[in-house]
């Protein structure tokens, strides 16, 4: 992470992490990022589960399972038995917070619910992260990313027009409902300090995901319809010249993002003058915001023309200091070996 303040800014918070997986480790990561001490409670035959995942050496713990446990400690509680449970109970007495991620109906069944904890620390903050909330006709399906982005609308949205829904290959139901679950524990904990007041926090996979596709609602209110998949493009305002144009030496990853506002011709015109094509400007076909996304196939071959020009970087370089938003594709290993990202502590080992 990069440093955005001052290192421990959640010294004394103490959190109890019964989660496993992504969805409620990328939560509980951040906290611990953040400087709460964050104990994660695992089962003492072979612990979070995701210790095993993507791995064909056994006994190693998984790539998949470090990157969303960095920078916890770690208890093997045995929760079958009366003895573990009783334990649990007892740091829950010392604890801050209390986050869990179980199938549902499994820690009612363990004894370890909200109403059974609250009454051994009344000012515990209890956060559960589900696939589907508490009165949902789903609330006892089982749930990972992929579900939670299907169900919550993101593939609907993503993907080719005309062509089938896509997943996104970022995992946004699992760290994004993480994350959110995150803020939402700050704000419970800035409570807490003020009043002493704990609270039942619940936070489900599908819902979270109707806030990261607000702009698909408002289009909905605005046309009256489900928003489309528009690949590339945006399916909220139609903004021309927006999207990716090709560059050298035209590789998968060869292109360079290219966006411009609706909000006047300014980015338009700046575009025009790098291409040295002033002449565009006065064209009928170009002169205004709907002229320009009528003729969109046109706009976009002649900028492609200036782009194949130019390697990813060197368009974005180009394009970024005229004043126009823009970002070259870059893959993951690019960004992992990128000086300016490493110099700036966003990869730490």
């Amino acid at each position: 992470m990069s440093v955005n303040g001052k290192a421990g800014m959640l010294a004394g918070v103490r959190v109890l992490d019964m989660t496993q997986f992504e969805a409620g480790p990328s939560c509980t990561e951040t906290l611990a990022w953040l400087g709460a001490e964050v104990v994660k409670i695992e089962n003492p035959k072979g612990g979070d589960a995701g210790r095993f995942a993507n791995t064909e050496k056994p006994g190693i713990d998984s790539f998949y399972f470090m990157q969303f446990n960095s920078g916890k400690k770690s208890l093997t509680c045995n929760l079958k038995t009366d003895e573990g449970v009783a334990l649990i109970k007892k740091l829950v007495r010392e604890a801050n917070v209390f986050i869990e991620n179980f199938a549902p109906g499994v820690v009612k069944r363990m004894g370890l619910d909200y109403e059974a904890l609250k009454k051994e620390n009344p000012n515990i903050i209890y956060a559960s992260v589900k696939g589907f909330a508490e009165g949902s006709p789903y609330e006892n399906f089982l749930s990972f990313d992929m579900i939670g982005q299907s169900a919550g609308g993101v593939l609907s949205i993503t993907g080719e027009p005309g062509g089938k829904p896509c997943k996104p290959g970022v995992t946004l139901a699992d760290t994004g409902t993480g994350m959110l679950m995150a803020i939402t524990i700050l704000g419970a904990l800035y409570r807490q300090q003020a009043t002493g007041e704990g609270e039942h926090l619940q936070l489900a996979m599908q819902d979270a995901m109707t806030q990261y596709s607000r702009l698909a609602y408002a289009y909905r209110d605005l046309n009256g319809k489900a928003a489309p998949r528009a690949g590339a493009k945006l399916f909220t305002t139609g903004n021309a010249p927006t999207g990716i144009f090709p560059c050298k030496p035209f590789g998968k990853n060869d292109y360079v993002y290219i966006y411009t506002t609706r909000a006047g011709n300014h980015h338009w015109e700046r575009l025009c003058n790098l291409l040295g094509r002033k002449d565009l400007i006065n064209d009928p076909r170009f002169v205004g915001q709907k002229e320009r996304a009528d003729n969109e196939e046109a706009l976009d071959a002649i900028l492609a023309e200036f782009t194949k020009q130019y390697t990813k970087r060197e368009a974005m370089k180009l394009i970024g200091e005229c004043g126009v938003p823009c970002g070259a594709v870059l893959d993951v290993s690019e960004l992992y070996d990128d000086e300016d990202l490493n110099q700036r502590g966003i990869f730490q080992n």
